[in-house]
This record gives structure tokens, sequence and C-alpha cells, in this order.
């Protein structure tokens, strides 16, 4: 199976047409994942039509099999103002699993507490059960934020670094011996790449991150073929 990964869009989907409207790009892409983040507004009302017009553009690209995880800052989402059924040619996956061309899928939106307000944030040292509902047989992994050390680095100060991610994730991730871990929600910034992949105990670590701190579409969307 060919897939198309990308995540943290925030507003800036239609810049991806150059990709995703191209038939050559996507002629042999069987699925597309959304790990998070298209939309930006924190206030619910101003959210939900951000969010639908990237799930009217998501749904309308020719790619046969599309899934879609929120991140933090799909408020609208959380607060359950869009329906799934509005959107039947999308699989929405909150902390949810899915198999696909014998292929299974396990996506969860959560992410350790940052500021107030923002969707699907949970006391960090209370996400470890979260985890332990992931299914043992996944293949793919997808969830919103990354673990811990991995792809996950921003400043902590004008001239140090810091690791965001969450360890229970990581850890969990390692004792199932997970192929893939896609995410997104730690983005590109002066001097700091966290998009791409890493291999790490024969796990792919993808953080599919489109946009840097200022929102502007800088990366390409992630290929990989299972």
């Amino acid at each position: 199976m060919n897939i198309l990964l990308i995540s943290d869009t925030h507003c800036q989907h239609k810049k991806l047409n150059q990709y995703l409207h191209d038939p050559d790009y996507i002629k042999d892409i069987d699925l597309i994942i959304h790990a998070g983040d298209a939309s930006n507004n924190k206030s619910t009302a101003i959210n939900c039509n951000e969010l639908h017009d990237f799930l009217e553009w998501y749904s309308d690209l020719n790619i046969k099999n599309k899934i879609f995880v929120p991140g933090n800052h799909d408020t609208s989402w959380e607060a359950k103002m869009i329906k799934e059924f509005d959107y039947p040619d999308i699989e929405f996956l909150v902390h949810q699993d899915i198999t696909i061309n014998n292929v299974k899928f396990f996506g969860s939106p959560y992410t350790p507490t940052f500021g107030t307000g923002w969707a699907y944030n949970k006391n960090r040292a209370k996400l470890f059960e979260y985890w332990e509902e992931i299914p043992k047989d996944t293949d793919i992994l997808i969830t919103h934020g990354p673990p811990k050390g991995i792809l996950d680095l921003t400043y902590h100060s004008a001239s140090m670094f810091e690791s965001v991610g969450d360890k229970s994730l990581l850890n969990k991730v390692f004792n199932l011996n997970i192929s893939y871990h896609v995410f997104g929600h730690i983005h590109d910034e002066p001097n700091i790449i966290n998009s791409g992949h890493r291999i790490i105990n024969n796990t792919i670590f993808i953080n599919a991150t489109m946009t840097d701190l200022k929102y502007n579409l800088i990366n390409e969307p992630i290929k990989i073929f299972i």
C-alpha cells in the first residue's frame, strides 16, 4: 500500500494542491493520512469554519482512502460541532482503530497539556493510561503528538533545546514493536528540523508536519510503502 502523510497544515492545505492535485504525484497513492491540526483558531466558532473548509478539500482529493486524526488546534471537532456523517469519504480516528487492505491503523489525538483551551489535552502523568489501549497488532500508529526524544525539539529558552514528546508513548511503541509511528504537533523552527523520519529499534518514526512555527507551509508530503 502506498501512503501519503501530512500533518499540521493549519489552514494552509490548499497550498498543497501543487502536489495533491497533480495526477502524476498521486497516481499510485492508496491512502492519505492527516495527523492533526488542520485548523488553527482556538475559538470553536471560527475553528468550525476552518475545519469545514479543510474537510471539504480533503474529501475531494482523488485518493481512495483518507484518514484524519484531530489535533489540539482542532477544537471544534472535540466540541462535536462537526459530524462524521457529513464527510463519509473520511475515516476519523479519535482513539480508534481501523483496518484497510489488511493494514491495521490506530489513531489518537491526545497530547500533554500545554496552555488552556486546546483540544484533547491530557495530564502528562495520565497519558500512559490512553496508550495502554493501543491494540497489540497495530501496524501504523498515528498520534498527533510525538514520543519523547524523537523529532520533538523546541526552544526552552533563547539558547537551550527541550524535548517535549511523551515518554510513556515512546515506551509503548517500543513494547508493541510497531512498524510505523506517524505524528506531527512539533513544527520546524530556526535551526531545528523536526519534520522527516528516524528509524529506531525497527520502528520508523515520522513527523509529517507541513508548516513552521508561523504556519508557513514549508514541507512536502511524505510517501511510505507498507
